[in-house]
C-alpha cells in the first residue's frame, strides 16, 4: 500500500464517500468521526505515533483489538458501545479494500476482529394507563403545555425517532379525510405514517399557535427558535414525567426517555395483535429482525403462546364415564 495515503482516504471517506456516495446521516458520519479521534488519540498517546505520522501498516489486528480494550480501559464504555467503534472501523476498512488491492490482507485482518457478545437489550415501554396519565399532564392552555403535549403526541402516535421528529417541518404533515405525516429517517429513508384524528388536532392547534405555517418552518423549536435539540426534547419529557410521577407515584417506575415512545407504540400495536410485519415497516426498520425483539420481550405475548401451547398439551379424556362402566363391566365379566 502506498505509505502516504492513509490521510487522502480518510479525507476522501468523510467528505466525499459517507455523506455523497452512501448518503449516510449526520449521526453516523458524527459517530463514525467520533471513532477516528479516539483512535488517533489512541496511536499518540499509547503508539506515539502523531497523526500526520500514521501509515496504514499500523493498523493490524493487534493494534485495533488494543484501542477496544484502551476505550474499555480509559472511556469506561460498555460492550455495546465498543462494538459502535469497532463498526466504524470495520466500515473503513471495507472502503479501503476497493481501493488499495495491495492492502486487502490487511485490511482482511482488521475485519477479521471480533465484536464483543452483549446480552439482549430490554426494551422500556410505558403502558396504556401510563401514556394516558402523562398525556394529561400538560396544559393546553398553556403555550409551552400545548407544545410539551404535541411533542409526546406525535412521539408515540408515529413511533418516530427522536431525530425524525426534530426534522419535521410543516410540509411532512398532511391534514384531511386522512391525517398523516411523512417521516425522514435512516439512510435518507422516508416513510409516511398515519395519525388518529386527536393527535391531527392537537397538532394543528399547536401550529397555527406558534405559527408554523411555512411549508419549510420547523415544527418543533428551541425557547430562541432554532432546531429543537435531543436534550431538549428529553428535557420535555422528564419535566412531564416527573409531574405524573407525582399525581400517581405507583407508576412510571422505569426511566423513560424520548425511544420509550417508539418501543411504547411498538408493544401497544404487538398486543393489539397488529402483524410485525406492519410494524417493521410503521417503525422503518430494514429487517424484521429488528422488530422481533418486542414479540420476544412483551410478557402479554409470551403469556398468550404459553397458555396456547400449554392447552394443546393438556391430557384429554379418552373414555367417558358410562364407557368407562361399561369397559369395567365388560372386564369383570370377561377375565
Amino acid at each position: 500500500m502506498k505509505t502516504d495515503s492513509f490521510a487522502y482516504h480518510v479525507t476522501k471517506y468523510f467528505s466525499d464517500y459517507l455523506p455523497n456516495q452512501t448518503a449516510a446521516s449526520p449521526n453516523t458520519i458524527h459517530s463514525y468521526r467520533d471513532t477516528f479521534v479516539q483512535l488517533l488519540n489512541f496511536f499518540k498517546k499509547e503508539k506515539h505515533v502523531l497523526p500526520e505520522k500514521l501509515r496504514f501498516s499500523d493498523f493490524t489486528s493487534e493494534n485495533v483489538e488494543e484501542f477496544l480494550c484502551w476505550l474499555e480501559k480509559e472511556r469506561g464504555i460498555g460492550a455495546s458501545t465498543r462494538n459502535q467503534r469497532l463498526a466504524a472501523v470495520h466500515a473503513f476498512f471495507r472502503y479501503i479494500q476497493y481501493r488499495e488491492p495491495a492492502g486487502f490482507e490487511q485490511c482482511a485482518g482488521v475485519l477479521a476482529v471480533p465484536f464483543k457478545k452483549t446480552p439482549s437489550p430490554s426494551v422500556d415501554y410505558m403502558s396504556l394507563e401510563e401514556m394516558q396519565v402523562l398525556f394529561s399532564v400538560p396544559d393546553q392552555t398553556d403555550q409551552k403545555g400545548l407544545r410539551d403535549l404535541t411533542v409526546m403526541l406525535v412521539l408515540y402516535e408515529t413511533g418516530a425517532r427522536v431525530q425524525e421528529l426534530i426534522d419535521l417541518q410543516a410540509a411532512s404533515f398532511r391534514f384531511g379525510s386522512i391525517n398523516q405525516v411523512q417521516l425522514h429517517g435512516k439512510g435518507d429513508k422516508s416513510r409516511i405514517v398515519p395519525i388518529n384524528a386527536r393527535v391531527a388536532s392537537v397538532t394543528q392547534k399547536y401550529i397555527k399557535r406558534y405559527g408554523r405555517i411555512q411549508p419549510d418552518a420547523l415544527v418543533f423549536t428551541n425557547r430562541t427558535g432554532g432546531k429543537l435539540t435531543r436534550a431538549g426534547v428529553q428535557y420535555i419529557i422528564d419535566k412531564n414525567v416527573a409531574l405524573a410521577r407525582k399525581q400517581h407515584p405507583n407508576l412510571f417506575t422505569g426511566k423513560i426517555t424520548n425511544h420509550s415512545f417508539r418501543h411504547s407504540k411498538a408493544m401497544h400495536l404487538l398486543e393489539a395483535g397488529v402483524n410485525l410485519v406492519y410494524i417493521r415497516d410503521f417503525l422503518g426498520h430494514s429487517s424484521i429482525v429488528t422488530t422481533e425483539v418486542y414479540a420476544r420481550s412483551n410478557p402479554k405475548i409470551k403469556e398468550e403462546h404459553l397458555r396456547k401451547n400449554s392447552a394443546s398439551l393438556e391430557v384429554q379424556e379418552k373414555y367417558s364415564a358410562k364407557e368407562k362402566d361399561d369397559l369395567m363391566n365388560w372386564l369383570k365379566k370377561s377375565l
